[in-house]
């Protein structure tokens, strides 16, 4: 059985998701070293379809079109993570509520704005927590994918 690029998109974040989740509700700490394993299994998800592409008889050999697999890889878990990123910042708003409390610490001692301008910046900031994370998720996904592919791609060309 052939797995599209696709589908193992799909099984790479359904692992990248599982890798999560543990760390999480084991209560390991958020800054544990266990946690690079998403972006071990991300990096091992796209090298995986570049590699399977490169031993299957629709190689070519050409850059753009190791290119294109790996892209359609990545592409699924990138989307895949971003959902994921907003449906467990949603179903965790005590998230945001510790990050505004940090914030507003660091606020009141930059002794830069008055109490209510730092009740507004910070009520700003809570609300605005779950878009911040999407978006830096996007970016980041996109942006490691694009460079785990790019390499993969230029190791995997058949050079004339």
């Amino acid at each position: 059985m052939r797995l599209s690029p696709a589908l193992k998109g799909g099984i790479t974040a359904a692992a990248m998701i599982a890798i999560a989740l543990i760390t999480y509700y084991s209560g390991m700490p958020a800054d544990s070293n266990f946690q690079y394993l998403v972006y071990v299994l991300y990096a091992g998800g796209i090298i995986w379809t570049i590699l399977a592409y490169k031993n299957s008889e629709k190689y070519t050999g050409r850059f753009w079109d190791n290119f294109n697999q790996g892209f359609r890889c990545f592409i699924i878990v990138t989307l895949t993570m971003v959902l994921f990123t907003a449906v467990f910042s949603k179903m965790h708003p005590e998230f945001a509520e510790e990050s505004a409390k940090l914030y507003k610490e660091e606020l009141v001692k930059s002794n830069s704005k008055t109490p209510a301008e730092v009740d507004e910046v910070v009520k700003k900031y809570k609300n605005g927590y779950t878009m911040m994370l999407v978006y830096s998720s996007i970016f980041g996904y996109l942006i490691i994918g694009a460079i785990i592919t790019a390499v993969t791609a230029a190791l995997t060309t058949r050079r004339s």
